[in-house]
């Protein structure tokens, strides 16, 4: 505990899933963390949960590819907090289909939230974290897997992790070599089982008759992972820490796997 004491932290898509399990990870190790979400509901659920614990949190409600939401956000958080220290870029959609299925309206929709979103908030946690004083912070950008291999059906969302684990490197660089001890460094979850994979999984049940949504994660989600079981939020948030906090000072410009070694295959 305390591994984040002083530091303020801004988790996109912080209602559910990875983004509300990070959260609640720094603020148990003592960032002040300001969730943003559409779902404003689960969002200010997410936030009184930190401070209910005694943590301290605001929810936002924020369109991650609206540029002015952006520069509201950043105000609100400066304003509540005087300075920005953590930036998780998590937000993101996904919807599965090959090339020949994506539309243009398809890969613009994929495209603005997963790479917009996250050129955005890297852009502005950047003019934020330069101000602190002593200038410095981490920004942590959510790609995939799939952001580094190819999956047939995924065209739109492949191209867009894989834009994220690039930009990551280019921000990395810049950051770095312009003095400003920001570090940049992307996350690469695999399957990891969050609202929007439990919708995939039960028409998985459903399909394919399984007895349970159990028999399905053995039989379809472990055998992808050699280390047997498919991931939860919790083995993608303690990563998240690690990147938020001092003990990952020489850590920019990198990719962090956390897939339970489906790449590795």
């Amino acid at each position: 505990m305390g591994r984040l004491d002083g530091k303020v932290a801004i988790v996109t898509g912080g209602a559910s899933g990875i983004g509300r399990a990070s959260a609640l990870r720094l603020a148990e190790e003592g960032a002040g963390v300001a969730i943003t979400d559409r779902n404003t509901a689960d969002g200010e659920i997410a936030a009184k949960e930190i401070t209910d614990a005694g943590g301290k949190a605001i929810f936002l409600e924020h369109d991650v590819s609206n540029e002015d939401e952006w520069k509201s956000v950043i105000a609100a958080v400066l304003e509540r907090y005087d300075r920005l220290d953590v930036m998780v870029n998590n937000a993101g959609i996904q919807f599965s289909k090959s090339v020949e299925d994506t539309t243009v309206e398809d890969w613009n929709k994929i495209m603005n939230v997963n790479a917009n979103g996250v050129f955005l908030g890297t852009k502005f946690a950047i003019e934020a974290m330069k101000e602190n004083d002593p200038a410095g912070g981490s920004i942590i950008n959510m790609s995939s897997t799939y952001g580094m291999i190819g999956e047939a059906i995924n065209a739109a969302y492949c191209a867009s992790k894989g834009a994220v684990m690039n930009f990551t490197k280019s921000a990395a660089l810049h950051c770095g070599k312009s003095g400003y001890n920001i570090r940049v460094n992307s996350v690469h979850p695999g399957a990891v089982r969050t609202p929007l994979t439990d919708v995939e999984i039960n028409d998985i049940v459903a399909a394919k008759g399984y007895d349970s949504v159990e028999e399905a994660l053995e039989k379809e989600w472990a055998p992808i992972h050699p280390i047997g079981r498919i991931g939860e939020p919790i083995d993608i948030a303690n990563g998240i820490v690690y990147l938020a906090s001092d003990e990952s000072s020489f850590m920019t410009g990198a990719e962090l796997v956390i897939d339970g070694g489906m790449i590795a295959q």
